[in-house]
């Protein structure tokens, strides 16, 4: 009977596992479905940025033949970003695919590849959701680790000031149109060069329901709620009112010390602009393997190598992220004081 060493074959190599995990569904993340992040692979693990701020001024007219008015060019700024590491362990011990012997040999890779790929996928989730998690960071102009200490503050390294919109839910009058047009208005006057189709707003639930149960809403949302019905929808996935689309996001997680962390703080909501050319991104740096130096980072990387004594597969997962929103200021935070 043969002997099953996951080592002899292309199966288990670092570019076959590495794909095998890229491959494999994404089971969470809103930020994700959306596309708002896209995904680009850079081969340093620090990033420099440049900004370049554009100098728009009038230009008055000039008799001809006089010289033209100088053109004058943005100030450039440079920063740089250390690319967060995240490395994940996992271990193959040999009571998972011991009892295939019993089969014959044929099935023996086949077999131990579906055992690896179970491995890969969980993961592959835990890497989905972390992922996720700094993305929202991104959002809210401040990265944080899982331990909710901050990695990157974008306002403070963009030189901007977090916006904020009160829309007083617990105030009748409260013009709550008013308050969507002062969150778009923000936006397309820091827009400064970029372009948008349409403004978003992640809410949390408590947020929603004081939007759609305040007196100046609730008529506008029954209208849509009979709507989506119709339909066979969910109302809270998408209500338009004032020219931004509210959507209830329900982004949560476990960090390492058991302690539930909702990625959006209790009634507040996170307002941005969609369908810009490139303000959201998310970089990806190689991973810190000798094959991987200078090469363009990829979402996920994992590897194996035999344990003591060949006791069980040491499996080794890793992302090299940096979600990054380079116009911080146009992301604009809804709460409501009362």
């Amino acid at each position: 009977m043969l002997t099953l060493n996951p080592f002899d074959g292309d199966a288990f190599t670092l570019q076959s596992l590495t794909n095998a995990i890229n491959i494999l569904p994404n089971n969470y993340g809103r930020l994700r479905e959306m596309n708002l992040f896209p995904g680009r692979g850079v081969r340093t693990r620090s990033v420099m940025i440049e900004e370049r701020n554009g100098v728009l001024n009038l230009l008055p007219t000039k008799q001809v033949g006089e010289p033209g008015t100088q053109n004058k060019q943005g100030k450039r700024k440079v920063r740089s970003f250390a690319i967060p590491h995240i490395p994940l362990d996992d271990v193959v011990l040999p009571d998972e695919y011991d009892g295939i012997r019993a089969f014959g040999t044929e099935n023996q890779m086949e077999t131990l590849a579906s055992i690896m790929n179970q491995h890969l996928q969980t993961a592959k989730n835990k890497f989905a959701i972390t992922i996720e998690h700094l993305r929202m960071g991104a959002l809210k102009g401040k990265i944080l680790d899982s331990d909710g200490s901050e990695l990157f503050d974008l306002f403070s390294e963009f030189g901007v000031s977090e916006k904020v919109v009160d829309f007083k839910f617990g105030t009748d009058t409260t013009n709550i149109q008013k308050k969507c047009f002062e969150v778009t208005r923000h936006i397309e006057d820091n827009l400064k060069g970029e372009v948008m189709t349409n403004v978003h707003c992640l809410v949390d639930g408590d947020f929603f329901d004081a939007l759609i149960s305040h007196p100046n809403v609730k008529s506008v949302y029954e209208g849509h709620v009979a709507a989506v019905q119709t339909l066979g929808g969910d109302p809270r996935k998408g209500f338009r009112f004032g020219g931004i689309t509210f959507e209830e996001y329900r982004g949560t997680a476990t960090d390492a010390d058991g302690n539930t962390r909702n990625f959006l703080d209790t009634k507040t909501g996170r307002a941005f602009p969609q369908g810009t050319m490139n303000m959201f991104e998310t970089l990806y740096a190689p991973a810190d393997f000798l094959e991987t130096v200078n090469t363009l980072g990829r979402e996920l990387y994992a590897k194996q190598e035999p344990r003591q004594f060949n006791r069980g597969i040491d499996m080794h997962i890793q992302s090299n992220p940096l979600p990054i929103c380079y116009r911080p200021n146009c992301c604009v935070k809804l709460t409501s004081s009362n």
